[in-house]
């Protein structure tokens, strides 16, 4: 196996084996750009590298040291000479970005002896200055990369010395105090790790490379990767690279630049630029650096050169670039590029840009979309300025985006009362619970303490569009205080804090925000998006108000109803009590019929709000204690309503009390136990539908009615014909003609192991992955945040399988029981209606599997939609690829055929030939001593041997062209 690549043997297809940086280098150099010529050691080295338990492998360092020798013979200098040393850098480069998430060493080689040959070679002082400046920025730069010695003991020391030598900038010091410099960071070095700092360059080359392979497990890495979805299996490939110096003079420098301005999406050049110094320092912020623009003044040839470049990059990648470069003595080196991150507003600027600039296609420009990115179009964000000098004081989840500011308050009633006064609120929770959606309204943003992606605060925040940061363990709560302890400081009722719903972080006191926009090229790229998906995108919405935002945003209908948000209002929560309390059917019918006008008159605003579109209702879910109360004065308020003691009443919520209630008496079970409610909700759901098709003709209503939590088929059609039974009565009432669909959620294994069976009784599947994934992994999805850090960093989850659609366990699952269900019932409708339905890579599991559409929260249907549209194309481009190479393989096993074939007919001539010769040797020895007739006969033969020699040629001719 090979294991090094030279720059001129790989190109731009190459990136999974050369990583992203080394595919770019190698595509930088076969377009003939002013690349230094180095070599990439490959992601498969560093897989390896961890198979080995993170040792480099003697033939792999072999191979190394092979191609350092190539590269010492294209640059014409030798590693580790004292009259020509060549001097290389290593960086790392993944297959996908991750800029600033690992390690880089430059200046590799150096040492006392070549030091000091170096700045023998050159008396120019300001030479010998740049030598001891490489020198120290190598030995800092080794000390904390590779042997890990913190930065912050050099950095001491360079303040320290500027101090004393009365200079502001590093650029200030002299040869002879970089040259002490180097000598105290040599002590520090040793007075750290106990040893003499590495002499031999081939031992610098080893140990930094090994550090690269180390960084792609550093903890920073690790957090990266998880947030991008970036796979751990991947690995990192590594470049070394001859040095080329922007430190060297003042005739020098170093820059990084954007071809379009990455905020906003503008068509011009952006980006810094450093004279006198090394990459590090733009990044770093050592000094502050010029607009790319002042270069022209200072190198008019190199920057005249570089714009070039950047045109030709773009041109060949057809997508905005962001490079690194340096100019050594007036001479432009490119160093690395790659597509560049941006904003979402410059994100689809771009796309629409090149698309009507020519360089791509409407489906290209769909694709390079990041969904994600569209949260931050929908919300408010942080000022950036405002943010940068911000300093974190805590993290959770970023449950859901946006950003928000305001006074800390404990209790849902809290929130609701401060905001009647104008008062912006943060509700701070050890976790929320269905009575808390009013606070929840009412708050700017939402933190707890508890709970993971898919927890109840998440859920809802999420469909309200609203910020939340869930699972920040950190916190010391105390709730009966109205307090809790962050990064060292108490927080009472009232104190400001800003929580960051995309990141998780939380911050003390106020961060300004600016509003979310939308821009016209949002509305292009969603039509180019909705011309090429498949999937449809459907909602989660509780209320007119999701729904109506939710269509704003292109969703093509409701595909969960969640109707127990709708108990929770104080009108309904009392009724909806006395229900629970009630000892006879009579008593459980009359409490319920106080709600069914209520439920009625909910969905017949959903359905409006739909205009026609589908809407699926889940029926009641949750376990009957949540509904219960928990204060002493609203049990006695209870107890008297329903003629009961309070001990009575107290009676009856201990008996509701369950060991594990998420999988214990909810949803079918419900139904099942109490039928009435089934009923009532059937009633509601009918009753909505006729008389908001009376008042809208033009639209056909088909309510969806779904039976949640089913694992036996015997259950649904018990609960089923509960419903169709109470419907059809509704409608023969009415006296007019209604369509309607019975289908259940499929969220508990047995229920997909069994889809053929629910399949005879089910119209539609609607797979919810938050229980699914819950009872497949065997895990709670409100308690699993608090141990999932521990499975991250051990590596055996990569992902949060609530935020994540785990595709291996609970994805075989949903696959299996489309299949079964398609085999009973083929015009069977699925769907998904879980968290995972606005997640990208879930929806593209969702249209390989053949579901018909995905249901998510209503700030996440355009990622839904921009998601299944990449889905789709990317499945047409894997179709035609696969036709490609069957095309091709046809073709090869064609030549295959047509070579046996010359083959044979070869042999046959050269058989053929043979027996004329032999022919002909005869006729000549007859020929000598013929005379007269038999001479005569002689001659005819000779003619007739010639004349089936041409027509064998001719037919050897044709039989090859053919």
């Amino acid at each position: 196996m090979k294991y090094v690549y030279l720059f001129s043997e790989g190109n731009a297809k190459m990136r999974e084996l050369l990583g992203g940086k080394g595919a770019n280098l190698a595509e930088m150099t076969n377009i003939g750009l002013p690349v230094p010529q180095g070599f990439t050691i490959t992601t498969e080295a560093c897989t390896r590298y961890y198979d080995d338990g993170r040792k480099i492998a003697d033939d792999i360092m072999d191979e190394i040291m092979q191609n350092v020798s190539k590269m010492e013979e294209m640059n014409g200098k030798k590693f580790g000479d004292k009259v020509n040393p060549l001097l290389v850098s290593v960086r790392s480069g993944a297959r996908a970005s991750m800029p600033g998430m690992m390690d880089t060493i430059l200046n590799l080689g150096l040492n006392d002896e070549v030091v000091a040959a170096m700045i023998a070679g050159n008396p120019d002082p300001k030479f010998e200055r740049f030598v001891y400046d490489s020198y120290r920025r190598f030995i800092q730069m080794f000390s904390d990369v590779v042997m890990e010695v913190g930065k912050k003991y050099f950095e001491q020391l360079i303040d320290e010395m500027k101090e004393r030598k009365g200079v502001t900038y590093d650029v200030e010091l002299s040869a002879a105090d970089l040259k002490e410099l180097a000598e105290q960071f040599k002590a520090e070095y040793k007075k750290q790790i106990g040893q003499d700092f590495p002499s031999d360059p081939k031992v610098q080359l080893y140990e930094a490379i090994r550090a690269v392979f180390r960084s792609w497990d550093n903890p920073r890495a690790n957090v990266y990767r998880r947030d991008n979805d970036i796979p751990y299996s991947w690995g990192t490939a590594v470049n070394v690279m001859p040095m080329v110096f922007g430190n060297l003079n003042d005739n020098s420098g170093t820059g990084v630049a954007f071809t379009r301005d990455p905020a906003t999406g503008e068509k011009k050049l952006m980006g810094e630029f450093l004279t006198n110094a090394q990459g590090e320092d733009v990044v770093a912020g050592v000094r502050t650096p010029m607009p790319i623009a002042q270069m022209a003044e200072l190198f008019p040839e190199a920057y005249s050169q570089f714009v070039q470049v950047c045109h030709t990059l773009e041109d060949h990648y057809r997508d905005m670039q962001d490079m690194e470069f340096t100019v050594e003595n007036g001479k432009l080196y490119m160093l690395q590029t790659r597509n560049g991150k941006r904003t979402a507003q410059a994100a689809l600027k771009i796309a629409c840009d090149l698309v009507d600039e020519g360089m791509i296609d409407e489906k290209t420009a769909v694709s390079m979309i990041e969904p994600r990115n569209l949260d931050t179009l929908l919300h408010p964000q942080f000022d950036a300025a405002a943010l940068k000098a911000a300093k974190p004081i805590g993290k959770g989840l970023g449950a859901s985006p946006g950003a928000a500011s305001g006074k800390v308050v404990f209790t849902a009633e809290d929130a609701v009362e401060w905001n009647k006064r104008g008062e912006k609120v943060i509700l701070v929770r050890r976790e929320t619970s269905p009575e808390d959606i009013t606070g929840m309204k009412a708050a700017q943003g939402i933190l707890t303490e508890r709970g993971g992606m898919t927890s109840h605060a998440a859920v809802v925040a999420r469909g309200m569009g609203e910020c939340c940061v869930s699972g920040c363990g950190d916190i010391r709560m105390d709730e009966a205080s109205k307090r809790f302890v962050l990064g060292g400081k108490t927080f009472a009722e009232g104190d400001i804090i800003s929580i960051d719903g995309a990141t998780g972080n939380v911050y003390d006191g106020v961060i300004p925000t600016v509003d979310a926009s939308i821009s016209g090229y949002f509305g292009r790229i969603m039509a180019w998006a909705d011309k090429y998906r498949r999937l449809q995108v459907r909602t989660n919405a509780d209320t007119p108000r999701d729904a109506k935002k939710a269509r704003e945003l292109g969703a093509q209908g409701i595909g969960l109803c969640r109707t127990e948000h709708m108990f929770f209002e104080p009108d309904r929560i009392a009724a909806f009590r006395e229900m629970i309390c009630a000892d006879t059917l009579e008593a459980r019918e009359a409490a319920l019929a106080k709600i069914q006008p209520m439920q009625q008159s909910d969905f017949e605003a959903l359905y409006e709000a739909m205009e026609g579109d589908p809407v699926t209702i889940r029926f009641l879910d949750p376990p009957l204690h949540e509904f219960v109360p928990n204060t002493e004065e609203e049990i006695e308020l209870l107890a008297d309503t329903v003629g009961k003691t309070v001990e009575q009443v107290k009676e009856i919520i201990n008996d509701l009390h369950e060991f594990n209630p998420m999988m214990g008496h909810r949803g079918c079970r419900l139904a099942v136990t109490y039928p009435e409610i089934a009923v009532m909700q059937t009633r509601a759901v009918i009753r909505a539908a006729l008389n908001v098709q009376a008042r809208h003709p033009e639209w056909t209503l088909v309510p969806e009615i779904m039976i949640p939590l089913v694992g036996e088929v015997k259950e649904l059609k018990y609960v089923k014909d509960v419903v169709v039974k109470t419907a059809d009565e509704e409608i023969a009432a009415a006296g007019v003609s209604l369509k309607y669909k019975v289908g259940t959620m499929i969220e508990i294994p047995r229920a997909a192991l069994t889809a053929d069976q629910i399949a005879r009784e089910a119209e539609f599947f609607s797979f919810g992955t938050n229980d699914l994934t819950q009872m497949t992994f065997g895990f709670s999805r409100d308690d699993a945040a608090k141990f999932l850090g521990s499975y991250y960093d051990t590596k055996i989850y990569e992902n949060d399988p609530f935020a994540k659609l785990d595709q291996t366990g609970v994805g075989k699952l949903v696959q299996m029981a489309v299949k079964l269900g398609h085999e009973t019932r083929p015009d069977i409708h699925m769907g998904i209606c879980g968290e995972h339905g606005g997640e990208p890579t879930s929806v593209a599991f969702c249209h390989k599997v053949g579901l018909d559409y995905v249901s998510c929260s209503p700030f996440r249907v355009p990622i839904a939609r921009l998601a299944a549209a990449q889905a789709a194309i990317a499945e047409e481009k894997d179709k035609k690829a696969e036709a490609k190479d069957r095309t091709a393989e046809a073709e090869e096993k064609a030549a295959e055929t047509a070579r046996k074939a010359k083959e044979q007919v070869d042999e046959k001539v050269e058989a053929a030939k043979a027996a004329l010769k032999e022919a002909a040797e005869q006729l000549s020895y007859l020929a000598a001593g013929a005379t007269g007739e038999l001479k005569d006969v002689v001659s005819a033969g000779f003619k007739g041997l010639l004349a089936g020699w041409e027509e064998a040629k001719k037919t050897y001719g044709e039989t090859r062209n053919k």
